[in-house]
């Protein structure tokens, strides 16, 4: 299994706003081969945290993803958000390979 998360840091009172973009998202890459499962995780603690968790069966299918044109048109839209204070907000990504369960 292979992980990846996506972490931002949103102003606390945009939190909520993109917590709604991604309750509508696409679900274009729930369609994907290999794609696992998408959870969107806010810190209990520091709310403007968010991480988008998602898990694949491989690193193999989740590259497959990045490098396809669903990936590109999903980015493109989030680039041309409406509200500039989000759009500007560049994600940290991590990768995990799951070594036990």
């Amino acid at each position: 299994m292979y992980i990846v998360q996506s972490i931002v840091q949103v102003p606390e009172h945009k939190a909520e706003e993109l917590v709604e973009v991604y309750r509508n998202r696409s679900r274009s890459v729930d369609r994907q081969p290999g794609f696992v499962s998408f959870q969107l995780l806010q810190s209990e603690t520091t709310p403007g945290e968010l991480i988008v968790h998602m898990s694949w069966d491989t690193k193999e299918s989740y590259m497959t993803w990045v490098q396809g044109s669903d990936f590109k048109r999903i980015h493109e839209l989030e680039s041309n958000y409406p509200d500039q204070e989000l759009t500007d907000i560049k994600p940290s990504v991590r990768r995990y390979l799951v070594r036990a369960e």
